[in-house]
This record gives C-alpha cells, structure tokens and sequence, in this order.
C-alpha cells in the first residue's frame, strides 16, 4: 500500500477491524518512511453486477446513482442521511441475494420503491412519478389513492383490539 503522504511501499498495519456492516476490513497503517498514519478500506472483489436499461443495453451497477435517485426524491423530507445509507444498502444486498449477473432496471426501481414506500410516502410518490413515468394524472391520482388506502389498513389493523375469548377476566 503506498502512503499518501511521501508515497512510499513501507508501512505496517497498526489495527484492523471490520467495518461497514462486516463488508469491509477498516486498517489502520503507520507508513515506515515518514511515520505517519493512515487508513484503508478492504473489500471482497465480487461479480460486477449488470444492469439492463429499458433500451436493452448493459451497464454496471452504481450504488452513486441509486444514491442519488433516493436523494432527490427525499430532497427536504425528514430523513437522514443513515437512512439513505441504509436503503441503498438494503437495495444492494437484495440484488446480490438474487445472485444473477444481470439484472433489469426495473428490478432496481421496484426495489428502491419498496424502501421509499416504508419510509416516507412523498418521497415514495416523487420517485414513483418519475420511474414508472406517469402518462397523466389519473394514473398519479390511481397510485396516491392505493397508497392511502393501505396506510389506512395499516393503521385500522395496528389500532384494532383483540377481544376477549368467553369465560376469560
């Protein structure tokens, strides 16, 4: 590894630890030449993933673009930046679960759909908007209408009370 600093091969691991959810190998480095220190980040080299555009051509897989899609659509929303982290992480993980070399795009957007859709509803209803490319309004009214009709289910079911079987206090 080559210090950033003087630029010399020398150096030595001071520490490592397993970092970014166990994706990644954190070492601390302690450079020979010029004794300063500074830190790496090992990663398994896997497949690169193939994703196939609606006009049939490949390109790699970008955590950065599914980064800044979920960005844009939470542009002014209450949610964090660990938040945005953790769905593209939760996007890259299902796609690596797939275990296929390529996949569709639309894979991708349902995929990042499903987070915006348990996190934040505007966000979720920006992103829908622009991925699945509403031709008018009624088909916009037609999806805000299905995602208020489950929250409300959502909500009738999380208030519902159990009753009380027979003969019990």
């Amino acid at each position: 590894m080559r210090c950033p600093f003087c630029s010399s091969n020398d150096n030595r691991v001071v520490d490592s630890r397993v970092s970014r959810d166990g994706r990644a190998v954190r070492r601390r480095r302690e450079c020979l030449s010029c004794q300063r220190r500074f830190t790496t980040y090992e990663y398994v080299e896997v497949r690169q993933l193939m994703v196939r555009k609606r006009d049939g051509s490949l390109e790699r897989f970008d955590r950065d673009k599914v980064r800044h899609s979920i960005e844009v659509s939470c542009l002014k929303r209450p949610i964090s930046t660990e938040d945005i982290d953790a769905m593209v992480d939760q996007v890259d993980d299902a796609l690596a679960r797939r275990g296929e070399d390529d996949v569709d795009s639309q894979v991708v957007g349902a995929l990042v759909m499903e987070q915006l859709k348990v996190r934040d509803h505007v966000a979720y209803v920006r992103f829908a908007s622009v991925y699945r490319n509403f031709q008018d309004l009624e088909e916009f009214y037609e999806e805000l209408r299905d995602l208020s009709a489950r929250k409300a289910r959502a909500a009738m079911q999380r208030d519902q009370a159990e009753l009380p079987l027979f003969g019990s206090p």
